[in-house]
């Protein structure tokens, strides 16, 4: 094989490597016209989310997208108030 011919497959292979690379590295980025969501201070509705497993709770303090945590291997239970 000519070495005119293997360095230009080589300069081809490392462009297409470049390209997927930085194509990967920007896919974790947010998109130009996404919102970030606001975080909303709750601490004064005292919300909770129980392990229905364990009875582990997790006191939500602020929430920015609603997402259920899991604890156990199970969604846990919103609870809401003191009592729980």
């Amino acid at each position: 094989m000519p070495p005119l011919l293997s360095w230009t497959i080589a300069v081809l292979i490392g462009v297409a490597i470049w390209k997927i690379g930085i194509a990967s590295i920007r896919s974790f980025s947010p998109k130009p016209g996404e919102q970030k969501h606001e975080l909303e201070d709750v601490e004064s509705l005292e919300v909770s989310f129980v392990c229905v497993e364990c009875g582990t709770e997790l006191r939500v303090r602020r929430l920015g997208e609603l997402q259920v945590p899991r604890h156990c291997g199970e969604k846990m239970k919103v609870i809401q108030g003191s009592g729980t």
